[in-house]
């Protein structure tokens, strides 16, 4: 694959697929979005985060690379700030409806409403159950409320996307392939005629996609969710689609890559189950998901995925949890029987 566009260019990767990347001020320093030729206008999907250099570049892109063309539908893969973060001003610099799937946008409105400052109990007690210090949770709350930070305010409307619809863009059929997990229902685009699969972030080519139990659901399983989705997709895809994803470079090979996602998360799941051979709360849980330690920069989404993977193991019968009395969980594994192991 070729290199990269720069920001505010782009490099078409398929028919009528224009290849699209924005910086991100992160670790993971890009997103890419995708324009499809839509008659005499572009659909686009995803837009980057809401940053004066991001909106520089859709500038220079809307004038240039598509061709000061009108931009038809915007459609977002799912609610993660990198990838709505300028949904709102898009639709209103260029009068295009929003199409999400319905978990996705409502999703998105409720972070939006959370006001700076305003942290929860309820996250309180997650995360110190979780072994967070005093000072963690101080720091969390401090920062609490930055969602909409990232984000311009979305359009009070939108077009509802769901698993297996069809939609028509310049002639052409494109299948809706909903999975879970990483987000709670991510929109994926694929192209039949050519096997051309937009992916977003369901499968991308040398990262994990981080898959999280938050606050609001701390009992939640999308861990499991996310297996499931891998499942449906490598059942689903033709192993010569070409994927487009929103991190890394369009590749080839998509089965290869479902299996390995997999098989990373169950490599993390078997070192799981060595750690609670002892009492271990969820931040000693790190090393055995992540194989390395993790600093307080990526706390917040290290506990989301070590919690995932315990909830995970907990809803099959394989690891326990106690409360002590200062509210922090203590978890174990559980002895199988031979049949069942």
């Amino acid at each position: 694959m070729a290199d990269a566009p720069p920001p505010g260019e782009a490099i078409e990767v398929a028919r009528g697929v224009l290849w699209l990347r924005f910086a991100l001020p992160f670790q993971l320093n890009h997103v890419n979005a995708y324009a499809v030729r839509d008659g005499d206008g572009w659909v686009v999907v995803d837009t980057g985060l809401r940053t004066p250099d991001a909106v520089a570049a859709w500038e220079a892109a809307l004038a240039g690379a598509l061709e000061g063309r009108a931009v038809t539908r915007l459609i977002c893969t799912h609610m993660h700030p990198d990838h709505i973060g300028l949904a709102g001003w898009l639709c209103e610099r260029t009068g295009a409806p929003l199409l999400m799937s319905r978990l996705e946008y409502v999703t998105a409105r409720m972070l939006m409403a959370e006001e700076a400052g305003d942290a929860p109990e309820d996250g309180e007690h997650y995360y110190r159950a979780a072994g967070w210090s005093d000072a963690q949770i101080d720091k969390w709350r401090a920062e609490y409320g930055g969602f909409g930070k990232g984000v311009a305010p979305l359009p009070r409307s939108y077009l509802r996307l769901s698993d297996e619809d069809v939609i028509q863009i310049d002639g052409d059929d494109w299948t809706v392939v909903v999975g879970s997990g990483h987000s709670p229902e991510h929109i994926c685009l694929w192209r039949r005629s050519d096997d051309i699969f937009i992916a977003g972030d369901q499968i991308l080519p040398r990262i994990s996609s981080n898959v999280s139990v938050w606050p609001t659901e701390p009992q939640a399983d999308p861990l499991g969710d996310w297996m499931d989705s891998l499942t449906k997709l490598r059942a689903l895809l033709p192993e010569g689609a070409f994927v487009l994803p929103s991190h890394g470079e369009p590749f080839y090979g998509a089965h290869a890559r479902l299996d390995a996602l997999k098989r990373g998360h169950e490599v993390a799941l078997k070192r799981l189950d060595r750690t609670l051979r002892q009492r271990s709360r969820v931040i000693d849980a790190f090393p055995a998901v992540f194989g390395r330690t993790v600093g307080d920069g990526v706390l917040g989404m290290a506990t989301g995925e070590a919690q995932a993977h315990l909830n995970y193991l907990e809803r099959r019968g394989r690891a326990m949890r106690t409360r002590d009395e200062n509210g922090v969980d203590w978890w174990s594994a559980v002895e199988q029987d031979e049949e069942t192991t």
